[in-house]
């Protein structure tokens, strides 16, 4: 899914909730969604689906088929969240995005206001023991154990995932916690989008090739699934 100005306003692809199912299936479960957004968040949008979720950047855990989320981390404290708002407020009323174990304030449409945020977030982070993210146009706070490598390793310890060599695709700086995860596991990371230092061992240029190279595995001979990598 591509970025948007509004978290509210991501498009998803009409296309994208079969498409992950039937990977699902194809790979007998073994498809994990790692995200900084809620698990109720990704399920608004995507859907009720049957495959292992991470969400709040690792903080929140459900395996396939099941509906309980399993905490990784302790729920970031309302002092923090009512902190960043009234910041945000005084500052051109940027979005504050409340997360069960993570707060992110967005400043696209208020890139003036980055300076002060930043020194915000920052001296928040230092006082109340958090983790300070600077992602895609968002600054986040999270929780000591709520990131994405953490959630890789989780989903790595299911007999599902066991043994498997996995692939992380990721577009953005928090997701170089899951790229640096890979390596104990024998796998390797994806960046999406133009090139940068990154963990990653691979790229692709963006959103459309990274359907466009999942539909090309699902359409795959079996007998050479599993050998199409990225450039």
């Amino acid at each position: 899914m591509e970025i948007a100005d509004h978290p509210d306003e991501v498009v998803v692809p009409p296309g994208l909730p079969g498409l992950l199912t039937t990977l699902a299936d194809r790979l007998e479960g073994r498809l994990a969604l790692v995200s900084g957004r809620a698990i109720a968040a990704l399920e608004a949008m995507l859907g009720p689906l049957d495959i292992a979720m991470a969400g709040s950047h690792g903080g929140e855990f459900r395996p396939a088929g099941t509906r309980t989320v399993q905490p990784l981390a302790a729920p970031i404290a309302r002092s923090v969240i009512a902190r960043l708002r009234d910041f945000a407020q005084a500052n051109g009323d940027m979005l504050v995005e409340p997360k069960p174990y993570s707060v992110a304030v967005h400043y696209r449409r208020h890139p003036e206001a980055l300076e002060g945020l930043l020194a915000c977030a920052q001296t928040l982070a230092h006082s109340d023991g958090l983790h300070f993210k600077h992602g895609k146009q968002v600054i986040e706070l999270v929780m000591p154990g709520s990131d994405k490598g953490a959630a890789v390793d989780a989903f790595m310890r299911l007999d599902g995932f066991a043994g498997a060599r996995p692939l992380f695709l990721g577009d953005d700086v928090t997701d170089e916690d899951a790229f640096r995860a890979m390596a104990p596991h024998g796998g390797a990371g994806v960046l999406v989008g133009p090139p940068r230092a990154s963990a990653a061992h691979w790229r692709l240029p963006d959103v459309a090739s990274v359907h466009a190279w999942l539909h090309a595995a699902l359409d795959a001979s079996p007998s050479s699934e599993g050998s199409g990598k990225p450039a």
